[in-house]
């Protein structure tokens, strides 16, 4: 992903992190598959996805999305459009990859839905592009990830709209429940639910005896300091993995000021935009970044923000990479792996 797609993405944190401050997920407490939290794109509680316990395939089908919107089935989808990487990934994950006929061009992983037909950027979705492929289900991101105005036009020509939004741990595995019952294929969301449940409960455990350091996870610094904002998805997950989330001090914003950085005086920084040349060296020289202690004793480490902070079927080994990150020496065992595409 260049340069652009990451200014896109950092635009985007900013339109929703309102919603990220009415989340009302705990960041500690490990959640269960079968947990259906979430708040929709108003900022109001909604109808939680709609997965049921029996998790059976038989269409048709009417499921509530995470927006409350019921969406009906008339047969198991065939046809498959997903507009944001993490339903593309667990759609693959789920089984179903051979029915995706278009994603996004920012699609990155699995490797076979790379060259798949793109028919959304961060900027737009081609309505028509879609309608000619005959989709018969469209997954979509919601919280505005995707535009409102297309999905609208999609349901207007009869088109189905599925629209996921995970503002937290919970969410992410009730969505891929509600993905699986969407696309026939329950009982592999079912278990891949479980097993990330299971996972996230075991990096719990294993980070929960440990000292806390304080952490800042730095997502850009181009112009702004940008880092996780309070009671967002981010903070839950510097939490999960054993550390101290250092926060924006604010639920509606994700810059963060230098002076209250500085007053926090992070342990540990773990680079989110390491995959866009951010290096520790770059980030020790920096003006006024010289008293914190992580820059002092080095401890200034690049992660992988894709797999941290993407809310799909290879979030536990996120997790755990975050574990690693804050607490180098800490001995776990790995994530249960996604399934193959």
């Amino acid at each position: 992903m260049d340069a652009l797609r990451h200014r896109s993405r950092l635009a985007a944190l900013a339109a929703t992190v309102v919603i990220l401050a009415a989340c009302t997920g705990s960041a500690t407490e490990p959640p269960t598959a079968s947990s259906t939290v979430g708040p929709g794109a108003t900022g109001t509680p909604t109808p939680a996805p709609s997965p049921s316990p029996s998790l059976n395939a038989t269409f048709p089908l009417t499921l509530t999305d995470d927006e409350g919107a019921a969406v009906t089935l008339a047969a198991r989808p065939e046809r498959i459009v997903s507009l944001t990487p993490a339903v593309t990934e667990t759609l693959f994950a789920l089984g179903a990859g051979q029915r995706v006929v278009a994603t996004t061009d920012f699609d990155d992983y699995p490797p076979e839905a790379i060259p798949l037909p793109d028919v959304a950027s961060y900027t737009a979705v081609d309505v028509e592009k879609i309608v000619g492929l005959e989709a018969d289900l469209v997954i979509a991101g919601g919280n505005f990830f995707n535009d409102p105005d297309a999905i609208a036009r999609l349901r207007s020509l009869g088109i189905p709209v599925l629209v996921v939004y995970a503002p937290d741990l919970q969410t992410v595995l009730a969505d891929i429940e509600l993905i699986g019952q969407a696309v026939g294929e329950p009982t592999a969301a079912e278990d891949r639910g479980s097993a990330m449940a299971d996972d996230i409960a075991g990096i719990r455990a294993a980070t929960e005896a440990l000292a806390k350091p304080r952490v800042f996870y730095e997502l850009d610094a181009t112009s702004e300091i940008y880092g996780p904002a309070d009671a967002s998805f981010l903070e839950e997950m510097i939490t999960l993995a054993g550390g101290d989330p250092i926060t924006t001090g604010s639920p509606t914003a994700f810059a963060i000021p230098l002076e209250r950085l500085v007053t926090a005086d992070p342990e540990i920084i773990l680079l989110g935009d390491a995959a866009y040349g951010v290096t520790a060296d770059q980030v020790a020289a920096r003006p006024g970044w010289g008293t914190m202690t992580a820059v002092r004793t080095g401890a200034i480490r690049p992660v992988d923000d894709v797999l941290i902070t993407r809310p799909g079927p290879r979030l536990a080994a996120g997790l755990a990479a975050l574990a690693r990150a804050i607490h180098p020496d800490l001995v776990m065992p790995d994530p249960s792996p996604s399934p193959s595409p």
